[in-house]
């Protein structure tokens, strides 16, 4: 145990240039959307929905289906909150 806590400063300065860059994009990607955005999700959440309702999704490629879940998928847990 006392091993392990002297390499704590270690870990942590190895670990600052990984922060620096998680924070550096985190304050722009996990901002709100701005009042301009608005439309333009709700216009394009409209179309995924017609979209799914032709079921055009039978035509995506692999890439586009992997993307598009993960896509899903991140929305969700920011939404629900609960992929801790």
């Amino acid at each position: 145990m006392a091993a392990l806590l002297k390499k704590v400063p270690v870990l942590i300065e190895l670990a600052k240039p990984k922060l620096n860059v998680f924070v550096k994009y985190a304050k722009v990607e996990l901002v709100p959307p701005t009042p301009g955005e608005i439309p333009r999700a709700i216009a394009d959440a409209s179309t995924k929905i017609a979209n799914l309702q032709k079921q055009t999704f039978r035509n995506w490629t692999l890439k586009e289906a992997a993307i598009n879940t993960i896509v899903r998928l991140e929305v969700f847990c920011l939404a629900e909150g609960s992929c801790n």
